[in-house]
């Protein structure tokens, strides 16, 4: 403990550059540092530091000698980091929004398992479609599924979203197949609608995006609602992957226009900034991030 106790205070020396700056920063007298230098030196048998009352400078040996102990304490420091992570464990209360329809389906049936994983941790879901104010509302992580700017916020992206058209065989059988993106006027589009205005869809037309008015005798402000009206073949919607795959896989709807499908706002975790954010919440966003990651989740999630 002398020995390494030396070292530190060698190296404290020479990036404080003085005795007394070292012995501040410690809490310690000058004469208690200058000690601890002397019986190094005397115990390497070198001189290390040639002192003066108004400056340090290092011998040869004290340069070659600096450098490896800044090495060594690096990595000391590096295994004793090492060593904290793998014996610390989430613990606490997790507060976890999501939109409705994506936290059933897709983070809903993962926290079984998530918490398999960290028996020290409990967890409530709360499930809206509405933008929820993180900070103000208590939560902790909040899965969104939109293009984000707020820089108060951290987001960490779980997955790539991809947004398609679709329809019932059914409907597309009695009306055709869009082929242009102008051939939508013709169709029966079913779009997220508030206050009676229909939302436009975006698509990827000569290497820019464009946004589509669309419309139709159908709209509603529930994502669900569309999904089971293009189910029941009463148009044409846009939706997103992760939420008609399994009815794609199915033969159940039928994409369309898919040359000019665009980028779709991708999923993201949202977080407060913290300098020292609770493991409970890293251990959270890795664990949604690994499985959305594995080649076969979505796959397994439309089956």
């Amino acid at each position: 403990m002398g020995q390494f106790r030396q070292i530190s205070t060698f190296v404290e020396v020479v990036s404080k550059g003085s005795l007394s700056a070292a012995a501040r920063a410690e809490g310690i007298a000058p004469a208690m540092i200058g000690r601890r230098l002397d019986a190094l030196e005397s115990r390497l048998g070198v001189k290390l530091l040639q002192r003066t009352t108004r400056k340090l400078a290092l011998t040869n040996e004290g340069a070659a000698f600096l450098e490896d102990c800044q090495r060594i304490l690096a990595e000391l420091e590096e295994a004793e980091t090492a060593v904290a992570e793998r014996s610390a464990h989430a613990t606490g209360h997790l507060m976890i929004s999501a939109p409705a329809g994506f936290g059933r389906q897709h983070v809903a049936p993962l926290i079984p398992s998530f918490l398999a994983e960290h028996r020290d941790v409990s967890v409530t879901l709360n499930m809206s479609d509405r933008v929820v104010d993180i900070v103000g509302e208590g939560i902790d992580v909040a899965i969104r599924i939109a293009s984000l700017s707020d820089s108060n916020l951290v987001s960490v992206k779980l997955a790539d979203n991809e947004r398609v058209v679709v329809a019932a065989p059914s409907y597309l059988k009695r009306y055709g197949e869009p082929k242009t993106l102008a051939d939508l006027a013709k169709h029966n589009c079913l779009a997220i609608s508030s206050e009676g205005s229909q939302r436009g869809w975006t698509f990827r037309d000569n290497g820019k995006n464009v946004v589509m008015k669309v419309s139709g005798n159908m709209g509603s402000n529930d994502g669900q609602v569309l999904h089971d009206w293009a189910l029941a073949g009463k148009g044409l919607a846009w939706r997103s992957m992760w939420e008609v795959g399994n009815e794609i896989e199915a033969g159940k709807l039928q994409t369309v226009l898919n040359e000019h499908s665009a980028p779709g706002n991708d999923i993201y975790a949202v977080f407060a900034q913290r300098r020292h954010l609770p493991l409970r919440i890293r251990a959270f966003v890795d664990f949604l991030r690994h499985t959305y990651a594995q080649p076969d989740y979505w796959r397994k999630s439309w089956k």
